[in-house]
């Protein structure tokens, strides 16, 4: 088993997350941030850090198609092992509706 990180997380990236992880598997993107399912090691104290509540079991039926997002871009973005700086905006995207579809692409371009 291992936990991801869902569109809740994206514009949001508060960290919270990162600084609990004990084997250092968050990776970060421009926008959101990544579980490396191989390193995870499922001790799921990043779950409840989470103030977007992003951060889901693989047992989760919505974990799936986040498993292999969490994947794919974990062995191509820098890996990051201490709380960065939380959006100033991150509040108003809490609750945005649709946040993978309407503002992931940028992710995808910058591959």
């Amino acid at each position: 088993m291992t936990y991801v990180v869902t569109e809740a997380c994206i514009r949001c990236k508060y960290m919270d997350c990162v600084e609990v992880c004990p084997v250092d598997c968050f990776y970060e993107g421009e926008t959101m941030l990544v579980i490396n399912p191989e390193q995870c090691i499922d001790c799921g104290v990043c779950e409840p850090e989470c103030p977007a509540e992003a951060i889901i079991s693989d047992i989760n039926p919505e974990a799936e198609k986040w498993l292999e997002i969490n994947r794919e871009f974990s062995v191509s973005w820098p890996n990051i092992t201490r709380k960065g700086e939380t959006p100033k905006d991150a509040d108003e995207w809490l609750n945005v509706p649709n946040k993978y579809k309407d503002h992931f692409g940028d992710q995808l371009s910058k591959k």
